[in-house]
């Protein structure tokens, strides 16, 4: 393993990497900072779930020595800048094609955001995970407007099953973008550098990161294997 150099990275979007990721990690940097799990509240009553798992439960030894640092939370309700940010991505016909193609080719992608080897509650109804990606896959829901206010609106109405797909569709969009959004706002406040093992958040960061005009370090780390 190499020196690190004197640097620190913020691993994104995720809260937990593979072992063979905090490897390449570890000899890059200085130190590793992770976030906690992101649950998104989207309005008193309705969110996401949190994980209270952290990467550093099983290597407490890299923690005290400094080299992985965790603990940034990103949890709750979105505030009105980060609202903006989002709404700005999936207002983006760039991103969102990056985020459609993404969805659509990498199965790591698609695992990250659903489960798809479960039945999907859509609307009333459930729908198998298969037949569920299908449908979110469809061209025109890439082309379809969506905003954090729309999906707010929608979690505390029923749904038909339409409705809950572009509810689905709409949530993963807001997930994703929230992600990046966070990882942002990190790097710049604690200066770190953004660094993932995901290729298509690493296209999304960029792609954000050209159009807000932000100068943010952003490396991807190859997967080869594994």
């Amino acid at each position: 393993m190499t020196s690190p150099h004197q640097s620190r990275g913020l691993y994104y979007p995720f809260h937990l990497c593979h072992e063979r990721t905090l490897q390449q990690l570890l000899a890059r940097y200085e130190s590793v900072h992770f976030r906690d799990y992101m649950a998104l509240q989207l309005t008193p009553m309705s969110g996401t779930t949190a994980y209270s798992d952290r990467m550093g439960e099983q290597h407490q030894d890299l923690v005290a020595a400094g080299r992985i640092v965790q603990g940034y939370s990103v949890s709750g309700p979105l505030d009105q800048e980060s609202m903006k940010a989002v709404n700005r991505d999936l207002g983006d016909s760039a991103w969102r094609g990056l985020f459609h193609d993404a969805l659509k080719e990498d199965r790591r992608f698609q695992r990250g955001l659903f489960d798809l080897s479960h039945a999907v509650r859509i609307g009333k109804s459930l729908v198998p995970g298969a037949a569920t990606l299908l449908r979110l896959l469809e061209p025109a829901r890439s082309a379809r407007s969506y905003s954090v206010e729309e999906l707010q609106a929608c979690s505390q109405r029923p749904l038909t099953t339409e409705e809950g797909y572009d509810f689905e569709y709409a949530l993963a969009l807001v997930k994703t973008s929230a992600a990046l959004v966070y990882t942002v706002r990190l790097c710049r406040r604690h200066g770190l550098e953004a660094v993932t093992d995901s290729a298509g958040h690493f296209r999304l960061l960029q792609r954000s990161s050209e159009r807000e005009g932000l100068d943010l370090p952003n490396d991807c780390l190859s997967r080869d294997g594994y």
